[in-house]
């Protein structure tokens, strides 16, 4: 499974990430600065998931109607980034198979899950 990291997540998670062996590519390393539809046209073209802290993904892909893969939105308010980092990775490692096509929100204590119509 592949990623696109928003410039909008913390560095800790996509280096976490990394070292677990996923194929994560950083807005900020590539395109700093561009638009979110443009994010979403990149993880299409990749076919790849969204990880953001973004929720203007959820604009897109619920009133808009737009297209993804999946996004994983990252609502960890509080928690210390090396936190996030774990966190974030083991809702990654648990799930994996439910990600694809999804919508899902990591907050502390609780992951949802809400399957996109593809």
């Amino acid at each position: 499974m592949k990623f696109v990291a928003d410039e909008s997540l913390d560095f800790q998670i996509v280096e976490r990430l990394r070292q677990e062996g996923w194929d994560v590519s950083y807005v900020a390393e590539m395109e700093p600065g561009i638009s979110d539809p443009d994010v979403l046209h990149l993880a299409n073209t990749r076919e790849a998931l969204i990880i953001t802290s973004d929720r203007d993904f959820g604009e897109l892909i619920f009133r808009q109607h737009l297209v993804s893969h999946g996004i994983v939105l990252v609502r960890l308010a509080g928690f210390t980034p090396q936190l996030k980092a774990e966190t974030v990775s083991s809702a990654i490692n648990l799930h994996q198979t439910e990600l694809p096509h999804s919508f899902v929100v990591i907050s502390p204590g609780l992951i949802r899950i809400r399957r996109q119509l593809q």
